[in-house]
């Protein structure tokens, strides 16, 4: 295996109602597919700060988690959640929205820095270092670095919209290889895949 087996993924994003549909949720998007997928509620659990799911896939356990503090805060419920049930930074794969990204790309990736990202950040500065993996999930940018707040928490157009989800569920079906850590058959499939393909 290229890399670890994934026991933890958490998707990163806002609470609340207002912010659901941003792009800066698109992390919460692809858990939530996860777990509409398989079938298996999220929980509030006020000791992880976030909302939380079990799901099972392929006889491996696997821990969902949304957390419910300020995308900046991330990292708070990370670190409560993988340090309870002892889980190595190295088995955790963070979904997060990505500027850098045109919607319908989707990237795979092991470790690496925040890129600015605040709660991959947070991530890294609470977990003690920045060895888990990410799936980077495209959502454009707005061409001006002055934009990008504003960018990040609007609602995408529908023809955008659709393309992240359809990348959603491309990763979506590549899990029982994601969790696996078959990452670089993972990464070759879904890095080859051309923006606005369909099948």
């Amino acid at each position: 295996m290229s890399a670890s087996s994934i026991q933890l993924i958490v998707g990163l994003g806002n609470p609340g109602d207002g912010y659901e549909l941003t792009r800066h949720n698109a992390g919460f998007w692809f858990v939530d597919t996860l777990s509409r997928e398989w079938g298996v509620p999220f929980r509030r659990e006020a000791k992880f700060q976030g909302e939380v799911c079990r799901i099972e896939v392929q006889g491996s356990p696997l821990w969902l988690l949304k957390p419910d503090t300020w995308m900046n805060r991330s990292g708070q419920a990370v670190a409560r959640l993988a340090r309870f049930y002892r889980i190595p930074i190295e088995a955790i794969l963070v979904a997060h929205d990505d500027l850098d990204l045109p919607p319908g790309s989707i990237r795979l990736k092991q470790g690496g820095g925040h890129g600015g990202h605040n709660g991959l950040r947070d991530i890294i500065s609470l977990m003690g270092g920045n060895g888990f993996a990410r799936l980077r999930i495209g959502i454009g940018h707005p061409g001006s670095a002055r934009d990008v707040t504003g960018f990040v928490l609007g609602k995408p157009p529908e023809a955008e919209r659709r393309l992240i989800v359809e990348a959603i569920d491309r990763a979506v079906s590549e899990l029982p290889h994601i969790i696996h850590g078959e990452f670089q058959k993972v990464m070759n499939r879904l890095h080859s895949r051309k923006v606005g393909m369909s099948g």
